[in-house]
């Protein structure tokens, strides 16, 4: 994150009156006005949407949530809203991976909100969420980029070092490289009760964690002319080492249709030992009320592949204001509200990492002392110095939707790794063909 931390301000940016309708009174007041709102669902948001009523309570209005779903749902609802003129709802939840295919349904942020205080968010996630010169989307403190968390106790059991040591021929330590990840999981595994690790198996999910694998093993997803790439010697590596897990009972059988708060819940449940996963998760992991890991979590970057880069696909979650909202000026101070300063250290203690710069700053202080915290922060950091978004394709989340099913065809072993890449090719040529982006 070192390059996140560049420029870090000195406590909270003051509002310079004029800059804005709402500049001179934040949160504002509303009375009488209701927001509709469509949010992504799941147990790690609810604490920040907590925070809802104090706003209710400081502005006079009220949110109705319309829709609550995770966000592959959602993102389906939100299409099908675009296709039959419904978008009649003001505030949406938006992912800078998701944000390209919206164009047009979402206002221009910078026209409601002070530009000092979109200046306390970190450069480079204001810059992810402008398309096209209109900030789309404001971030919340949700940067996302994977590490890995492990089980403690499985690496410090001596019979565990001895057999590992013997079968593997290096030191049992957590997973550096794809291939350690591949021979741990497989060690640790004893199915149906126990498993070395697992993936999202489906949607964006598999498809992104392709994705950050086959960049891992020197490959390209689209090339340099923005054509699909990935059914290469690379893509092939890529696909096997899912495949491979997945022939060796190394995953939960289901995993083909895991997301997220699936892959959360398993790692909490104490039946997976590694998990490559999001930052959003530590916390909870870590909460002896909420997980039978807690104190016996350990964190790590992610691992590298053959090429010497490590994983790091990335993305960030925020708030979008549609252009059809009747009352921009309103959503727009809901929007701050749920990702300002108080908002976004709600949701940093927990383990997300932030998007506005003093934010940054408290993170760090708050973590000293705390073993925990410090280690998460490191492997984050590193895990940061790499990160890399999606394609920048509008294009991307209908690409996924075209992909997976071959990965999974892969997985389940109705396809070759090969037969399956080159059709989710073919398939993801023609989209961006019939797109006008070839």
């Amino acid at each position: 994150m070192n390059k996140l931390l560049a420029g870090v301000s000195a406590g909270v940016l003051a509002l310079v009156a004029g800059n804005a309708a709402l500049a001179q009174d934040l949160p504002g007041k509303f009375d009488g006005v209701t927001i509709d709102a469509k949010l992504i669902g799941g147990q790690q948001y609810e604490n920040l949407y907590s925070r809802i009523a104090e706003w209710e309570a400081a502005t006079g209005a009220k949110v109705n949530v319309i829709s609550k779903k995770n966000h592959f749902d959602l993102d389906k609802e939100i299409k099908s809203d675009i296709a039959v003129g419904a978008v009649n709802w003001c505030v949406g939840s938006n992912h800078s991976s998701f944000a390209p295919q919206y164009p047009g349904i979402y206002t221009d942020l910078n026209a409601l909100l002070p530009a000092d205080e979109i200046g306390a968010y970190v450069d480079a996630n204001i810059a992810a969420s402008t398309l096209d010169g209109k900030l789309v989307l404001l971030p919340r403190a949700q940067f996302d980029v994977s590490a890995m968390y492990y089980q403690k106790s499985l690496y410090a059991d001596e019979d565990n070092k001895a057999r590992f040591k013997e079968a593997y021929g290096y030191d049992l330590t957590p997973p550096d490289t794809l291939q350690q990840w591949s021979d741990q999981a497989k060690f640790f595994s004893n199915p149906p009760d126990f498993y070395g690790t697992q993936y999202a198996g489906k949607e964006e999910a598999i498809n992104g964690r392709f994705y950050e694998i086959l960049r891992a093993e020197g490959g390209e997803y689209l090339d340099a002319d923005g054509r699909p790439a990935f059914n290469s010697e690379a893509g092939v590596r890529a696909l096997s080492w899912f495949v491979d897990l997945y022939n060796a009972k190394a995953v939960p059988a289901g995993t083909t249709n895991y997301l997220w708060d699936d892959l959360g819940q398993g790692f909490a449940s104490g039946t997976i030992a590694l998990n490559l996963d999001w930052p959003g998760w530590a916390g909870f992991f870590n909460d002896p009320g909420a997980s039978k890991v807690a104190g016996d979590v350990g964190v790590v970057a992610p691992p590298k592949g053959s090429s010497g880069a490590r994983t790091g696909w990335s993305g960030h979650h925020g708030f979008s204001v549609t252009e059809n909202c009747a009352n921009k000026d309103a959503a727009a101070s809901l929007v701050w509200f749920l990702t300002n300063e108080d908002s976004q250290k709600l949701e940093a203690a927990a383990g997300p990492l932030p998007t506005r710069d003093a934010v940054w700053e408290w993170v760090i202080s708050e973590a000293e002392g705390d073993a925990y915290r410090q280690e998460v922060l490191k492997a984050f950091q590193e895990a940061a110095n790499g990160a890399y978004p999606v394609p920048q394709s509008p294009s991307w989340i209908e690409i996924s939707n075209a992909v997976y099913p071959k990965l999974q065809a892969a997985i389940l072993g109705d396809m070759t790794a090969q037969e399956a890449l080159d059709e989710a090719a073919a398939e993801a040529t023609e989209i961006l063909e019939d797109a006008g982006e070839l």
